[in-house]
């Protein structure tokens, strides 16, 4: 069984790869931004790890979305579908949350397929 964990510390993984599938959450750097701007920045660093595990996002195999507020819904749709290349899709669930620092707006879970 070879497992590749990518910068594992005692709590977490940036993402973790088996049978080739990767997976990773990302929140976002400037947890004081607006929910655009945070969303804006969760698909930047996506797109950073999913690059280190030999991906992309035409490859999400599905995301769960959580937001604190659906307030940020319509805004986070318009980006999402901006982001994504046309007929790639994943498989997703957008949940209400409340997240582990009352700053964060967004978090992310995603799988996608990948090479290493």
């Amino acid at each position: 069984m070879n497992i590749i964990r990518l910068n594992p510390t005692k709590r977490w993984s940036d993402a973790t790869v088996f049978n080739g599938m990767g997976h990773f959450v990302e929140v976002a750097n400037d947890e004081m931004a607006d929910a655009k701007s945070q969303t804006l920045q969760i698909f930047a660093q996506a797109e950073q790890t999913m690059a280190q595990i030999k991906s992309d996002k035409s490859k999400i195999l599905s995301a769960t979305i959580y937001l604190t507020d659906f307030a940020y819904l319509a805004q986070f749709n318009e980006a999402w579908d901006s982001w994504l290349p046309e007929g790639c899709a994943p498989s997703r669930a957008c949940i209400k949350a409340e997240l582990a620092d009352p700053n964060y707006k967004v978090e992310i879970a995603f799988v996608v397929a990948c090479e290493i």
